[in-house]
């Protein structure tokens, strides 16, 4: 099977890779903002924009390739009917700590395949997180010992490194969480023969 990773994400790379299956990474050249950014002019959901962005992947490297299966993913963090996006400063990730702070939030992976430009399996899987209210002498010391790592991340926390202890309830698959739903996208790929059932 030829399996094409349509990021540049280290972390999806590694689970699918840790899961026994041999990929090539190719970025998408899509502008994500300006998609994200036109759904939500369209009051496009949390969830539907997660689909729309890894679609959005998927398909534009799927046309280079044909043949080939072309994996595209998003993550969207969806809090008080809004989304945020990857904060790109310090004072960002703090501004979105603070808001994230003693509140349940969700987490939505979207997963689409494609095969020969058209789409053949997608699914978004949801996990709901509730932060501990933490002090601002953690935050801001959690913010000098994690920044800029956390810059790749909405809600700028890692639930696989110092992040979870920011947490005081994650309800939901910890590959989701991190990502990708890795498990419903392996049932499918073994429900099509391409790794061993």
């Amino acid at each position: 099977m030829a399996l094409i990773l349509a990021s540049q994400s280290a972390i999806r790379r590694q689970m699918l890779e840790n899961a026994g299956l041999s990929l090539e990474v190719q970025a998408a050249r899509v502008d994500e903002d300006a998609l994200r950014a036109a759904l939500q002019a369209e009051h496009a959901t949390p969830r539907d924009i997660a689909d729309a962005l890894a679609e959005a992947k998927a398909r534009k490297v799927s046309g280079r390739y044909p043949g080939a299966l072309v994996l595209g993913c998003d993550q969207v963090l969806s809090f008080k009917g809004g989304i945020f996006e990857k904060p790109d400063s310090l004072d960002a990730a703090r501004a979105q700590l603070v808001a994230l702070r003693g509140r349940a939030h969700q987490l939505l992976s979207a997963a689409v395949l494609y095969l020969d430009g058209e789409p053949v399996w997608r699914h978004v899987g949801v996990a709901r997180l509730t932060m501990r209210g933490f002090s601002d002498a953690y935050l801001e010391a959690y913010l000098a010992r994690n920044w800029p790592g956390i810059g790749s991340s909405v809600g700028a926390y890692k639930l696989e490194e110092e992040g979870v202890r920011l947490f005081a309830q994650v309800q939901g698959d910890y590959f989701t969480i991190l990502g990708l739903p890795l498990l419903e996208l392996l049932n499918y790929l073994a429900l099509r023969g391409e790794v061993a059932a």
